[in-house]
């Protein structure tokens, strides 16, 4: 490599490093940064994706953010979901929701093992149908 191409290297390491995302740390099945939900329907939330899991290995965990950080609800959740690795690895089976309040954004991000049957479809399907009006309606819980 060139010195030039090393400078150039160098560089872009630097300003992808200046723009890293950051993330809340994954402390469980329920995640809300943005502090939007009432302690009992967390607790409800976290029981019943429990549940979920011990039936069906699906992990899947909720989280709430402050900011996106100047992005686009599709980079952060995708980039949240490998940052916390959810789902087993074999079977890339994690589920993140992820809702940015401020933003107005909400997201399932589907590892792939799970895209057949939660599809981007099935998705959209969910939070237009189930999610947005809820929250339209002051109910983020």
């Amino acid at each position: 490599m060139t010195t030039t191409g090393l400078v150039a290297a160098l560089l872009l390491a630097l300003v992808g490093l200046a723009f890293a995302l950051d993330f809340p740390p994954l402390t469980g099945r329920v995640v809300d940064q943005a502090n939007i939900m009432t302690p009992q329907s967390r607790s409800d939330i976290e029981a019943k994706l429990k549940d979920l899991e011990d039936k069906s290995g699906i992990q899947l965990v909720v989280a709430t953010v402050k900011s996106l950080q100047g992005g686009d609800i599709e980079t952060y959740a995708n980039e949240l979901f490998r940052n916390w690795k959810l789902g087993r690895a074999q079977k890339n089976n994690g589920v993140l929701l992820l809702i940015a309040p401020n933003e107005h954004k909400v997201r399932i991000e589907v590892g792939y093992g799970l895209e057949g049957t939660l599809t981007d479809a099935l998705s959209s399907v969910i939070i237009s149908s189930a999610i947005v009006p809820r929250f339209k309606a002051g109910d983020f819980s």
